[in-house]
């Protein structure tokens, strides 16, 4: 039971580094736009909201990207681990009531005084 939840779990991993890493891409794209703007700003010699909103709003849609991807990877992660988790206790239980009804079996039919 527990080698095969080991195997299922590791089927997790893209979704923990989707929740993770997501973020961190958008963020950097996000740092990434924003220098640029900057940038062209530095170079026309003059900041205006008009100037900067566009670069601004174009970064941030990295930032949306990257939270797009991760908060719907977190709750699939989190409810798939979940599931695991109950799954993994079910086959425990079952395995430990398999063993238990065959030992009775087994004294049953061989007699208690041989075991």
């Amino acid at each position: 039971v527990a080698e095969e939840s080991l195997k299922l779990e590791s089927g997790l991993i893209l979704l923990a580094i989707a929740v993770s890493g997501a973020p961190f891409l958008g963020l950097l794209g996000t740092v990434w736009g924003v220098m640029s703007t900057f940038a062209g700003v530095a170079r026309q010699g003059h900041a205006t909201l008009a100037a900067m909103a566009p670069g601004v709003a174009a970064a941030l849609i990295t930032t949306v990207a990257g939270l797009s991807v991760a908060i719907p990877s977190m709750f699939a992660y989190n409810w798939l681990v979940h599931n695991l988790r109950v799954l993994t206790v079910e086959l425990d239980n079952f395995a430990q009531e398999l063993i238990s009804k065959m030992e009775t079996q087994y004294l049953e039919e061989n007699g208690a005084s041989k075991f």
